[in-house]
C-alpha cells in the first residue's frame, strides 16, 4: 500500500533518504493505528473521522502540533499520489485543518562565539582535527545542509571562481560565493588528502581518517561536541550552523531574496523567519541602549 508512494519519492521526487524515512514512519504508524482501532482497510475506506481520531490521539499522546502537521502534511502527499494514480476519488484529507503550530524562532549561536570557535578553541593536530575545523568552516561560511555537505564533490568548490556548486533538494543546484580563507582551507585539504591519505577517496570532499566518505552522524557528533565549547545553547547540531549562517548575514543586512538564495529555499516564506531574529535582536539593543526602555 505503502510502497508505490515511496518509489514515487525516491526515483520520481528525488527526496532525500531522512526525508523518505520520515514520511515511511508516519504513514505506518497512521495504518498501524487503523489497523488497532478499526480493522484492516483500504485507502478507500477512509474518512475524515477515521483521520480525525487518528489525530486526536496523537494530541492525546502530548504530541506537538508542529509534529502533528508534519503527520497530517505526510498523509496529504499520499492521499495527493493516490488521486493522481486513480487510487481514489476523494481525499479525506481535504476535510482536515492542521492545527496551529507555535512560531519557534530558529535556534543560533552568537557572532562572539563563533568567532571564539575559529580563534580559541584547539583542533586536534591530525586528520579528525583538519576535518573537523573544515566542516565547521564550510557549514558556517555557506549554510548548506548536512546531507549537502556529506555529499560535496571535490569538482564543485571552485577555486578559480571562489563558489561552490551545491545540489539541494529535488536536485537544485545552487551557487554559493565563499571567502577566499575557506576556499584556502578546501585547497590545502585537498593537498593534503593526496600527501597522506593513500587510496582515500577523491571524488567526496570530506574523508574519515581511513579516507573514506563521511557518514552524517560523524559530523553531527563533530559540530555537537565542539559547539559544546563555545555556547550553552540547548540545541547544538548542524542545521544550528545553517541558522547561524543566516541570522548573521541577516543581521548585517543582507537582503532577503539573497539570504533565500544561498539557502536554497524554494519561497520567501522559509526564509522570513530570520527577519524575527533580526527584530528580536534589535529589540535587545534597544533595551540595553536606550535610556527610556
Amino acid at each position: 500500500m505503502i510502497q508505490p508512494f515511496i518509489d514515487y519519492l525516491t526515483f520520481e521526487k528525488r527526496y532525500s533518504e531522512h526525508t523518505i524515512r520520515s514520511y515511511r514512519d508516519d504513514l505506518e504508524a497512521f495504518w498501524g493505528f487503523v489497523g488497532v482501532e478499526f480493522g484492516e482497510m483500504g485507502v478507500k475506506e477512509v474518512t475524515p473521522a477515521v483521520v480525525r481520531t487518528w489525530l486526536a490521539a496523537l494530541k492525546d499522546e502530548g504530541m506537538s502540533s508542529r509534529t502533528v502537521n508534519r503527520k497530517i502534511s505526510a498523509l496529504r502527499s499520499f492521499y495527493t499520489f493516490q488521486l493522481r494514480m486513480g487510487g481514489v476519488e476523494q481525499s479525506p484529507m481535504t476535510a482536515i485543518i492542521a492545527p496551529k503550530a507555535n512560531k519557534r524562532l530558529p535556534v543560533f549561536v552568537e557572532q562572539g562565539d563563533m568567532a571564539k570557535l575559529f580563534e580559541a578553541v584547539r583542533f586536534p593536530d591530525d586528520w579528525e582535527g583538519l576535518t573537523d575545523r573544515l566542516i565547521l568552516a564550510i557549514l558556517y561560511h555557506t549554510g548548506i545542509r548536512l546531507s549537502e555537505l556529506v555529499h560535496l564533490r571535490e569538482g564543485q568548490a571552485d577555486g578559480g571562481t571562489g563558489t561552490f556548486k551545491v545540489l539541494g533538494k529535488g536536485n537544485k543546484e545552487r551557487v554559493i560565493p565563499v571567502s577566499p580563507v575557506l576556499m584556502r582551507m578546501v585547497e590545502e585539504y585537498k593537498r593534503l588528502k593526496r600527501e597522506e591519505l593513500e587510496g582515500a577517496d577523491m571524488e567526496f570532499l570530506l574523508v574519515g581518517k581511513k579516507g573514506r566518505k563521511l557518514y552524517p552522524q560523524y559530523v553531527y557528533r563533530a559540530v555537537k561536541g565542539y559547539l559544546a565549547q563555545v555556547t550553552t545553547i540547548d540545541k547544538k547540531s548542524p542545521h544550528v550552523l545553517r541558522h547561524t549562517f543566516a541570522t548573521h548575514l541577516m543581521n548585517a543586512g543582507a537582503e532577503l531574496n539573497s539570504v533565500k538564495e544561498l539557502l536554497g529555499h524554494a519561497s520567501l516564506a522559509a526564509t522570513q523567519v530570520y527577519t524575527h531574529n533580526t527584530i528580536e535582536k534589535l529589540k535587545d539593543i534597544y533595551k540595553k541602549a536606550h535610556p527610556k526602555a
